[in-house]
């Protein structure tokens, strides 16, 4: 045993079962999650809240989990991944797969027990599309950036659903944000990271379509992005506050996209676009939660 699973007091083993189900990235997914469900008209009460966040977790992590199992392969020619633990050889690909399987199978009722069935339907849905449709898809067709945002973006939908019995005009404008915003960040880490997902035999679309082709395809959906942030003023569903937030976030996110690019710069352009990325999500969902929607 290493000495930092000593140090720890978790095994090597539990430590590489975590890391399949890529943590941060379910860590996002729940702040989605948990988005849709402070907008959503009602209340789950902090039990069920805690059942349906546990539920959705689980149902994240089966996903990301069978990922790694089908790519492992493909991961191992990626620098970024080789180090994970199915491509370094530390774990079992067979006990991998039980592990994913066996986390789809507990969430799903959780959610239709904890929520209702709309909230496990969906769920259901994300995790066949994401594992049986995209994650195949990466390697025949750059389409799988449209296919893949449709699974990722439906948790903060499962997060109203969950508490609104429905999936309700907010809730579907919310699932439409998070679905326009993969668009241009997978783009960004795709262009920051071509060369890795070139060797992983990954057909991002900065690999396929070239360098200012790619900055158009992340140009014109970022602006249908920020197009769709300015609804819910337009609705009446929020104040003035939400929309000077939505407009410098969008000015941000678009002047990004718009930097100039040669193929020579497009690992720097990439770059830049994915960490902006990162920082604009969160900041209009909170401004959404703060605001109230009212």
């Amino acid at each position: 045993m290493s000495t930092a699973a000593v140090n720890t007091g978790i095994s090597p083993l539990v430590r590489d079962l975590v890391a399949l189900t890529k943590p941060r990235v379910t860590l996002v997914v729940l702040f989605t999650t948990a988005v849709g469900m402070g907008i959503a008209p009602g209340t789950l009460g902090p039990l069920r809240a805690l059942w349906m966040l546990l539920g959705t977790w689980l149902c994240v992590a089966s996903a990301n989990a069978l990922n790694c199992f089908i790519e492992r392969e493909s991961d191992k020619r990626m620098a970024r991944t080789s180090k994970r633990p199915l491509p370094a050889g530390r774990l079992d690909p067979n006990l991998a797969r039980a592990f994913g399987l066996l986390l789809g199978v507990v969430s799903l009722p959780i959610l239709a027990l904890a929520t209702n069935l709309v909230t496990s339907v969906l769920g259901l849905v994300a995790l066949v599309s994401y594992v049986g449709v995209y994650t195949p898809m990466k390697q025949r067709s750059a389409m799988a950036l449209i296919v893949g945002a449709i699974p990722g973006a439906l948790p903060p939908l499962m997060g109203y659903a969950a508490v609104s019995g429905e999936l309700g005009a907010k809730g579907v404008l919310l699932f439409a944000l998070l679905f326009l915003w993969q668009i241009p960040h997978v783009i960004g880490l795709g262009a920051f990271r071509r060369e890795d997902y070139v060797a992983a035999g990954i057909r991002v679309l900065p690999a396929v379509v070239g360098a200012e082709r790619t900055r158009v395809h992340a140009v014109l959906w970022c602006l249908l992005l920020v197009f769709v942030s300015l609804l819910p003023q337009w609705l009446g569903w929020t104040s003035w506050m939400y929309l000077a937030v939505a407009v410098g976030l969008g000015a941000w996110f678009t002047s990004a996209t718009l930097r100039p690019i040669t193929p020579a710069t497009l690992t720097q352009w990439g770059r830049h676009v994915f960490f902006t990325s990162l920082f604009y999500l969160p900041i209009l969902f909170f401004a959404l939660l703060i605001d109230g929607w009212v």
